[in-house]
């Protein structure tokens, strides 16, 4: 009787690989690797470098994440031969026009095309667009390998659910969903994850479904967020307070707790634009997706104008004013700064001539230099003319107001508080929030 795919790896008679080791591939590729014999790939050698050493490139992991594993890294194409199921795990941007920039996960199934055997198993975990993995992937898969889907070798999808910072919503904790080309390689696709995710899978219906399904989880949240984005700049035009307003709102039951905010990263940020561009391929303009993504990727501006406006208010003298933003990141306690929001306010207020510092606890200034021509400070003295705090880093939490005031000339000026966290501690500088 031959044994199935899953046993088979269970057994570690025959061995995983997972193709990218970034915020998502690492995680899953040690997971699985306390069950089985895994293969770790990055096109990256020096990051594969570290993680030999047992350091996360990407500081989300400790270094005890690895004990135990059964893990080999490398950046050598022949040592995937190896292995008899791929995990595709590999970022997918957008371009400077927002277009998919699939040049990533084509690389990648160029890869895993080039030692496909026949009886393996491709699971892609990228977030695309419905239809991206078979009309787009498999193809590659088949002319490198010589072999067909279906019939030679087996294809899922099981998008990604890992939430960058997050120590509560963990691989472990929260529904993997998982897709098949078929019935067969559904179930030994769900049977291999559910060794590593202990929420147990969600088996989606094709594979097509599991694409949308991960593309809509995000579009979501971008265009609840758009929606008070957009209210926060009605109630700042009525002079109401937007987080006052919420929490009045938030007191029915049935009121969806979102809040206002810079929305960047690869996620959010990014994964609307794929569904949107997918949608006009079949002749249809998506208009509230597209509404959502205008207003959000406008705050980044829009903040960087009510500073400059609430300085002139003030008398600031703008030929030679200074602003700290405090945050550089696209998120709160991430060292992540792709896709960052906080770049635009940067611009913004250097549209006006304004002086700049950016300051971040996570962020590394030679990354921010590369992606951005914008470096971190290393030194904060008390010239400044307004704080903006954009990021709410941890290390920022317990800082007060006397804190904020050091910065500022003579202990007076604007501050800026994003999110509104320090709405009750600010009572003596100029206070504005989204």
């Amino acid at each position: 009787m031959n044994k199935s795919k899953h046993t088979k790896l269970i057994e570690k008679q025959e061995k995983l690989a997972v193709i990218g080791l970034g915020y998502v591939g690492l995680p899953i590729a040690l997971e699985f690797a306390r069950k089985m014999d895994v293969i770790g790939f990055d096109i990256n050698a020096d990051r594969v470098e570290l993680m030999k050493n047992n350091i996360d490139p990407s500081k989300e992991l400790e270094s005890s994440d690895f004990d135990g594993c059964s893990i080999e890294f490398t950046a050598t194409l022949e040592d995937l031969k190896e292995a008899t199921f791929y995990v595709v795990a590999v970022p997918t941007p957008i371009d400077d026009s927002n277009r998919p920039n699939l040049g990533p996960l084509l690389g990648a199934s160029s890869t895993v095309g080039k030692v496909l055997k026949k009886g393996d198993y491709v699971v892609f975990e990228s977030t695309v667009y419905p239809g991206c993995t078979e009309e787009d992937c498999i193809p590659v898969l088949e002319e490198l390998s010589g072999l067909k889907a279906g019939i030679d070798f087996k294809v899922g999808y099981s998008p990604e659910r890992i939430n960058p910072g997050d120590k509560v919503h963990t691989l472990q904790n929260v529904v993997k969903v998982v897709s098949g080309n078929d019935a067969e390689s559904l179930e030994e696709i769900a049977k291999v994850y559910e060794e590593v995710v202990g929420a147990g899978v969600h088996r989606a219906t094709s594979i097509k479904v599991a694409e949308a399904a991960k593309i809509i989880e995000n579009t979501q949240r971008d265009v609840n967020i758009s929606l008070i984005n957009e209210l926060s700049i009605i109630f700042n035009k009525l002079g109401i307070n937007t987080y006052e307003v919420l929490a009045a709102a938030g007191t029915k039951w049935n009121f969806l707790p979102f809040q206002p905010g810079l929305v960047g990263g690869h996620c959010i940020g990014v994964d609307p634009y794929y569904l949107t561009y997918k949608a006009k391929q079949v002749g249809y303009h998506a208009e509230i997706i597209n509404s959502g993504r205008s207003v959000n990727d406008s705050m980044g501006f829009y903040i960087g104008k009510q500073t400059v406006k609430m300085m002139i208010a003030q008398g600031k003298d703008m030929n030679n004013a200074k602003v700290l933003i405090m945050g550089a990141t696209f998120k709160e306690n991430v060292s992540d700064i792709r896709n960052s929001k906080v770049i635009d306010v940067v611009n913004e207020l250097k549209s006006f001539a304004v002086k700049v510092d950016l300051i971040d606890p996570h962020a590394s200034s030679e990354e921010m230099m590369h992606e951005y021509g914008v470096g971190l400070s290393e030194n904060t003295g008390s010239e400044y003319d307004a704080v903006i705090v954009a990021v709410n880093h941890a290390e920022y939490a317990h800082l007060k107001e006397s804190d904020f005031k050091k910065y500022l000339k003579d202990g007076k000026g604007v501050f800026v508080d994003i999110k509104g966290v320090f709405k009750t501690e600010i009572k003596d500088l100029e206070y504005w929030s989204l």
